[in-house]
């Protein structure tokens, strides 16, 4: 992935939002990209989801939710918003005592509509177990392409969640989340279900649990994530889709071009 030639308006995070979500492991970014440049976006991946929806049926998790890889390796526009200085920027002062980021994955994911052929809930879950990185200093921006009402299935977290570390992973049995293992996590605040518009994020911390139900609405809930983790860690050789076959060394840092380490503003 090159350095990319259309440059993303991206706004710098406020204190208050660092705050919250050191505190509370997420947090709401409002009219985090410029609004032209998110509608182009929604073109894009609209384009590209003609091509390969439906395509997203043989997991737990795609029947929660369909998801294409990568999408910055194959587009210009989200590759230089995955890719942004000032995104970077904003990714180190939210996170504690890091430095610079490496870009680990993009996603554009599509939550259809509830029914025979749709998804159902995305269960509550973390996202850092799955990993083969050393240390947890990792989040996931969550950017609405398009206005998304709060039954579209908006992402849910429990407040704090955070803290108490790797809680193990969900999407491997029927039937089975976080609460489901860890029935304690039902005693911690639940952030309340809230409307975004095109152009608003969420930011989560890779130990925080989070979920969605299922969408109401008719129409598909489509979003952009980016995940940044500390250019710091060390790969640590456990088994991982993205990283099998990449001849990293274990002990040592992700040195790769899947895995850039983005410049600062």
């Amino acid at each position: 992935m090159g350095v990319p030639v259309l440059q993303a308006p991206v706004r710098t995070v406020t204190d208050d939002e660092i705050a919250h979500f050191r505190a509370r492991g997420w947090a709401r970014l409002p009219g985090l990209v410029g609004a032209d440049f998110v509608a182009d976006l929604r073109e894009r991946a609209l384009e590209r989801l003609a091509e390969r929806r439906r395509g997203f049926r043989n997991s737990f998790v795609d029947q929660a939710f369909g998801q294409d890889r990568d999408i910055a390796r194959h587009d210009e526009a989200f590759a230089a918003l995955s890719l942004s200085p000032t995104l970077a920027h904003n990714v180190t002062r939210l996170l504690v005592g890091v430095d610079a980021v490496r870009l680990q994955v993009t996603n554009l994911l599509v939550k259809e509509p509830a029914g025979d052929d749709g998804h159902g809930a995305t269960v509550f879950h973390q996202d850092f177990p799955w990993m083969p990185m050393d240390r947890a200093s990792m989040l996931t921006v969550w950017l609405a392409l398009a206005d998304m009402p709060a039954d579209m299935g908006a992402l849910r977290f429990y407040e704090r969640s955070h803290v108490y570390g790797p809680l193990g992973r969900s999407f491997v049995r029927e039937d089975d989340d976080a609460l489901s293992q860890h029935p304690w996590l039902a005693d911690l605040p639940l952030s309340e279900p809230a409307d975004l518009a095109a152009g608003d994020a969420t930011v989560h911390h890779s130990l925080v649990i989070h979920g969605a139900p299922a969408n109401r609405r008719e129409q598909p809930r489509l979003s952009f994530t980016a995940t940044y983790f500390d250019a710091a860690a060390l790969y640590t050789g456990a088994p991982y889709g993205q990283t099998d076959d990449l001849g990293l060394t274990v002990n040592g840092p992700f040195e790769h071009p899947l895995f850039p380490v983005v410049p600062v503003a």
